[in-house]
């Protein structure tokens, strides 16, 4: 049957894809035989994860040689991310995997020597193909996209790829490059459009409604070439120099629990404490600060650039498959075209029939239900200790190992828990990487270290944070998303001491947590941390910080910052 065909060969989130499809109006049908790709009208082939992985799985599937069939006939094709890395020869990511050799060139590696890899976050796309032909995907000049890959194809002006192919160029530090390419009817993107916002969505929107474009001579190629143009395609077109215009990302973090009368809501600490407190003494109930789906919604709409569930309801007697939470994703993921990430419970469960799901399985079901990345908490703390314990190596089965290899880095996040100690000298605390905190201990101690906590900060590790992240970075997590226990709630502003000392610490990015009182603190931690992204909760639940007031004041004191999306393809 003819229409459009969903290429899915089972890494990832596709349902983010699925559903901005369909709330454009348009049906989508999954590939299910070889056969089904050659009765496409029009092909979408998402990716993530590593390019290895993927090229296994397409010739493992019998999808490879149809999908080159289709591609030489010059059908509408869409790929995204890895799904477009797969068109070109190869990738240093899998050296030994061919790709499919449609476009000339080769996948390689971000320097991490002079920025956070992987590139994660928003970024904008300059086309050198011309205006037109950019508009006519549906992209628009100084609009920011989603980004999240480690490996990517460099732009070189005098190749083939980018003399014929290359449709954008994007800047990450010192390095450019090709962001998205088209020729004839295939059109691809490094970015996810599924997850850029409305913006994005515009994307989608452009090849959805779009028709064939009819073959013909390129009588560019006739045309002389002015100096300055980049692109065959557009000989008399001199693109804008290029530019690092990557941001800074604001996270919404939403604390779901289920409350005494057994509901899901959002709800927020001070210093990990969500019940109500009563001015006589004693705990209430937990605080509840609204429904998670349309929170998140709100957020998406106020211009979050990414929205982390946090599940801290152990929902112990409670199936995999009827996870609470795997509802809230599907239901976000219809309304909200940011990054969700997931995080509690993202390990080993048992369910109550004694049936074993390992954490691999478990991250495959909030995925496959919407999530972009998990975060792992108190079993990341478990795995570093047995990383020192195994001689500074991972054997292959943690979480974070087995997650990584087969949905890629960029999907883990490791949320880290940690609490001051303070001590009187290094001395005192020879096997942790003590500090100087900004401000003394309750005694005058002049020194810390911060010790990491699990089961929600109740128990506290012989681990520091440092020694946590860099046993974590190299098992092969993607993100940090660092907390402090005695910042949480108090909205003095982010712990910096904490903050920088992992931030020279490691070179995947981090998130700020924790502390967050006003539109300066934003400010603070990006300016004097170099942070990638910054996370609040209470202050956007209780409306007491708008998301619009912390993007103005970002931007005000020079600050890059995705602004506010406007509703440009869906209402």
């Amino acid at each position: 049957m003819p229409g459009t065909y969903l290429l899915d060969y089972g890494a990832g989130n596709v349902r983010s894809l699925v559903n901005a499809v369909k709330k454009l109006g348009h049906d989508i049908t999954y590939v299910k035989d070889p056969s089904d790709i050659l009765k496409a009208d029009k092909l979408i082939f998402p990716g993530v994860g590593a390019f290895g992985s993927a090229m296994t799985s397409l010739h493992t599937k019998q999808y490879a040689e149809p999908l080159k069939q289709y591609l030489a006939q010059d059908k509408p094709f869409m790929g995204i991310c890895v799904g477009m890395q797969t068109l070109f020869e190869g990738s240093d990511e899998t050296p030994s995997v061919p790709g499919l050799g449609v476009i000339p060139g080769r996948v390689r590696l971000f320097d991490a020597t002079t920025k956070a890899v992987p590139h994660m976050g928003w970024n904008t796309a300059r086309t050198i193909q011309g205006l037109d032909r950019a508009s006519a995907c549906g992209l628009e000049a100084g609009r920011a996209y989603y980004f999240v890959h480690s490996f990517a194809v460099l732009f070189d002006k005098d190749s083939i790829e980018g003399q014929e192919w290359a449709l954008t160029t994007t800047q990450y530090g010192d390095q450019v490059f090709i962001s998205s390419v088209r020729k004839g009817n295939v059109f691809c993107t490094q970015f996810h459009p599924e997850k850029s916002g409305f913006a994005g969505v515009n994307v989608l929107k452009a090849f959805l409604d779009g028709g064939a474009e009819a073959a013909a001579a390129v009588q560019q190629q006739q045309q002389q070439r002015v100096p300055g143009s980049l692109s065959i395609h557009a000989p008399t077109y001199v693109p804008e120099p290029s530019h690092d215009e990557f941001t800074k990302r604001i996270v919404a973090c939403l604390d779901v629990r289920t409350n005494d009368q057994g509901d899901l809501v959002v709800t927020k600490g001070d210093q990990y404490d969500v019940r109500e407190q009563h001015e006589g003494g004693g705990s209430g109930d937990v605080r509840n600060l609204g429904k998670p789906v349309d929170l998140a919604r709100r957020y998406f709409e106020e211009g979050a650039d990414e929205i982390t569930f946090l599940n801290i309801t152990s929902f112990r007697n409670c199936p995999l498959l009827d996870m609470p939470m795997l509802e809230v994703l599907k239901r976000a993921s219809e309304t909200v075209f940011v990054p969700l990430t997931i995080g509690g419970g993202i390990k080993d469960v048992v369910d109550p029939d004694g049936k074993l799901h390992p954490a691999l399985e478990v991250a495959g079901e909030y995925f496959r239900s919407g999530a972009d990345k998990v975060s792992i908490g108190s079993d990341a703390v478990y795995a570093a200790e047995k990383y020192y314990a195994l001689g500074g190596r991972g054997d292959g089965t943690s979480a974070i190992e087995t997650i990584a290899h087969a949905y890629g880095s960029q999907a883990v996040v490791i949320s880290v828990d940690p609490k001051k100690v303070y001590v009187n000298s290094p001395a005192d605390a020879p096997t942790h990487h003590v500090i100087e905190p900004l401000q003394p201990g309750p005694n005058g101690e002049k020194y810390c270290w911060y010790q990491c906590t699990v089961s929600g900060g109740r128990e506290g590790r012989d681990l520091d944070v440092r020694q946590l992240v860099l046993a974590c970075q190299a098992l092969g997590a993607g993100e940090i998303l660092l907390n402090s226990m005695d910042q949480d709630g108090m909205k003095q502003g982010y712990d910096l001491a904490l903050i920088q000392d992992v931030r020279t610490a490691v070179s995947i990015p981090v998130i700020a947590s924790s502390g967050a009182g006003n539109a300066q603190h934003f400010v603070d931690v990006f300016q004097k941390t170099g942070v990638e992204a910054a996370l609040a909760a209470g202050i956007f639940h209780r409306r007491e910080v708008p998301l619009e007031e912390v993007k103005d004041t970002l931007r005000q004191n020079g600050v890059r910052i995705r602004p506010v999306d406007a509703p440009l393809a869906i209402a």
